[in-house]
């Protein structure tokens, strides 16, 4: 490499000449790039390549404010210069302004549309800032401006208009001429992931890497595909790998934060939103965010000013509104339920803001003892977020249906001794709302028990046996539990196990997973897992499915967004219970809620003794176990048991006959169980 001093312009030839070295000398000697610069405006004062080549070098060597000062006059005299806008609006990431940053990237994708760089970097400030639809559109932006072929250019563009079987049709036609090409399996990938097909981008995605390991875009594809299939740990350690590569890259610390936080891993995620948000300061999701993470470890005054500091930057965000009812203890103000009121009287709030501000408001009219009008907010919520829902309840009737043929009392002695002895996993199963988290932290304050959570690896289990591709498919589940031989039921169990196992933290013998959903699928736990505890939480059918009403749900329970179909879920569960009770008598513990408020020592006494564990003061002084709880409860389990609770749907009794009707005799004998 030639020495600085010999960096003449007319010695080396050509301008064009001299930028292509200082280009190629940027990325390793910045400091050689801007002596190179120099010497161009030396012999071209005022040369506009060379000026933006000086403030990129000045950039590189982290002299921010001389980078700034170049850009803004070059800007100012020559104002179409793509390039120097999307200059601009890395200075001002490193000066921690993603206002500033988005806004010069935003001109910079106008001026030049085809700049894969400036589409990148506006996707992941716009993730920052919390909209997520424009950062969506901006990173298929970059993926159509990161290709070049005619036919990957036409796919790209029916990915950025939301024409996903076009651009699909097209991938696979190519990717049969051309398997290796990491740019199309990629955006192939990008379509699973919008269809929800989280299985074919996961393995997509794997095959890119597997070509191309150093391909970033493709690996934080893969770690957010991870984290939405609820892959933690995997999307963590590929979250790990690109912060090694970038460990100042907002967006890769933003997927690693938030994979470490539902992996449970809070310190480490706190740590990370907290050096995030230092940096860069306006981004309401990212408050929002980090107030989930502190609610969880029980920091809720914490919590509650980072939900504030959310809302002050974007008072539309009803998502954070929510955050702060559904911690269940807090109460709003008379201001804030004007500016709530005010939010939702705008035009302009889009469809997800609107439902959770309505469950806020909900909840703080409910909290003021205005119930009809709170009703009237809850019904209004539910409906909204019914629509964008894909719920069947006729679906869960012929589960149910098809499991009570099927599971009878010769099939399970047929297979006696199969799956996994293995005693460790406690399954706590019923409806969301009934009680499970209380039961779930008396369990985890035991000595011998470690509390996880709502773990998904039961159900996934369930839906890969049934093999369904579309939701058109038939599934084959349960019945295909016929065909498998006693290994392959030990070999399911051992993959529960093995997959659970990064959520254990200690040694503690026993563990929970609280997975309310599992009920569906106590038959498949027997198997697999035959001497697991499953516990069956069950409160009032009233007070349970009209909590889930009042409840919006981050992902999952679409049953809950309509009275009549709780009711008839509820009902389901009831006689699905009801019949492992007769093929399994005595395999399923129940608690019921009214009776554990009523009588909690007796009733901790005998969950106890179903789970084989000596009995412990610490169980019953539950409330000062500080574990981390990430369900909707987190704040009630950290009080005493009290009873307030338990009649407080009769306030709403007058609105409740959609779903009495469907509930019949399941209502009318609660607690005890009709003959279905």
């Amino acid at each position: 490499m030639a020495e600085p001093g010999n960096m003449s312009v007319e010695g080396k030839g050509t301008l064009a000449t001299a930028l292509a070295r200082a280009e190629r000398m940027l990325a390793d000697r910045p400091d050689l790039a801007e002596k190179q610069a120099r010497e161009i405006l030396k012999v071209m004062p005022g040369q506009p390549d060379g000026r933006l080549m000086l403030a990129r070098a000045l950039g590189r060597q982290h002299r921010m404010q001389a980078a700034l000062e170049i850009l803004q006059k070059l800007i100012a005299e020559v104002p179409g210069i793509a390039a120097a806008h999307y200059e601009l609006g890395l200075v001002q990431v490193s000066a921690r302004d993603g206002q500033g940053a988005i806004a010069a990237f935003k001109r910079a994708v106008a001026l030049d549309p085809a700049h894969p760089g400036a589409w990148r970097a506006l996707g992941d400030h716009l993730v920052l800032a919390g909209d997520a639809k424009g950062a969506d559109a901006a990173y298929a932006r970059h993926i159509k401006a990161s290709v070049r072929d005619p036919r990957l250019l036409t796919a790209a563009a029916a990915l950025c208009d939301g024409k996903l079987a076009i651009a699909e049709g097209i991938l696979r036609d190519h990717l049969r001429q051309h398997p290796t090409d990491v740019a199309a399996i990629r955006m192939l990938a990008e379509i699973g992931s919008r269809l929800g097909r989280y299985d074919d981008a996961e393995k997509l995605l794997m095959r890119c890497l597997d070509l191309a390991p150093g391909f970033s875009e493709a690996r934080a594809n893969y770690a957010g595909v991870l984290l939405r299939a609820g892959k933690l740990a995997e999307s963590a350690a590929q979250a790990e790998r690109l912060l090694a590569r970038e460990p100042r890259n907002p967006a890769y610390r933003n997927l690693s934060a938030a994979a470490l936080a539902r992996l449970g891993e809070s310190a480490r995620a706190i740590e990370l939103y907290e050096s995030l948000l230092k940096d860069f300061p306006h981004q309401p999701k990212g408050w929002m965010s980090y107030g989930h993470t502190l609610k969880a470890v029980g920091r809720q005054g914490d919590s509650i000013a980072a939900y504030r500091q959310s809302i002050a930057q974007m008072p539309s965000l009803g998502e954070a509104w929510w955050s702060l009812a559904n911690l269940k203890t807090f109460r709003f103000t008379a201001d804030d339920e004007a500016q709530m009121r005010a939010q939702l009287a705008r035009d302009d709030v889009d469809e997800e803001d609107r439902y959770h501000l309505l469950f806020a408001l909900a909840k703080s009219l409910e909290d003021g003892g205005a119930y009809a009008e709170s009703f009237e907010h809850y019904a209004l919520a539910n409906a909204l977020r019914r629509k964008r829902i894909g719920y069947d309840p006729e679906e869960t009737e012929r589960h149910v249906a098809r499991s009570k043929a099927f599971f009878t009392p010769a099939f399970f002695t047929e297979r006696a001794g199969a799956g996994r002895p293995q005693p460790d996993p406690i399954f706590i199963v019923g409806l969301p709302r009934s009680g499970s988290t209380l039961i779930e932290q008396i369990l985890a304050s035991h000595s011998a028990v470690e509390g996880t959570m709502e773990l998904p690896d039961i159900m996934s289990l369930a839906l890969r046996l049934g093999g369904k591709k579309k939701r058109s498919d038939v599934s084959l589940y349960p019945e295909i539990l016929a065909t498998l031989d006693t290994g392959m039921f030990a070999e399911l169990g051992e993959e529960y196990l093995a997959r659970t196992r990064v959520q254990r933290r200690s040694s503690r013998p026993f563990f929970t997973d609280k997975m309310p959903n599992n009920f569906a699928h106590v038959g498949l736990i027997h198997l697999i897992l035959p001497r697991a505890k499953i516990i069956d939480a069950r409160r009032h059918p009233l007070a349970c499915c009209f909590s889930n009403f009042k409840q919006h749900f981050a992902r999952g329970q679409g049953f809950t967004y309509d009275l009549a179909g709780l009711g008839r879920y509820y009902r389901d569960y009831v006689e699905l219970m009801a019949h492992f009770d007769c093929v399994l008598p005595g395999r399923v513990h129940r608690v019921t809620y009214e009776r554990l408020v009523e009588d909690p020592e007796t009733e901790v006494r005998r969950l106890l003794a179903y789970c084989g564990l000596a009995f412990e003061q610490a169980c019953l002084d539950f409330h000062e176990n500080d574990r981390t709880v990430r369900t909707a409860s987190s704040e009630q389990v950290r009080l005493p048991i009290y009873r307030d609770a338990v009649d407080h749907w009769r306030h709403y009794a007058p609105w409740l006959a959609p779903l009495k009707d469907p509930l019949g005799a399941v209502l009318e004998c609660y607690p005890k169980v009709p003959e279905f």
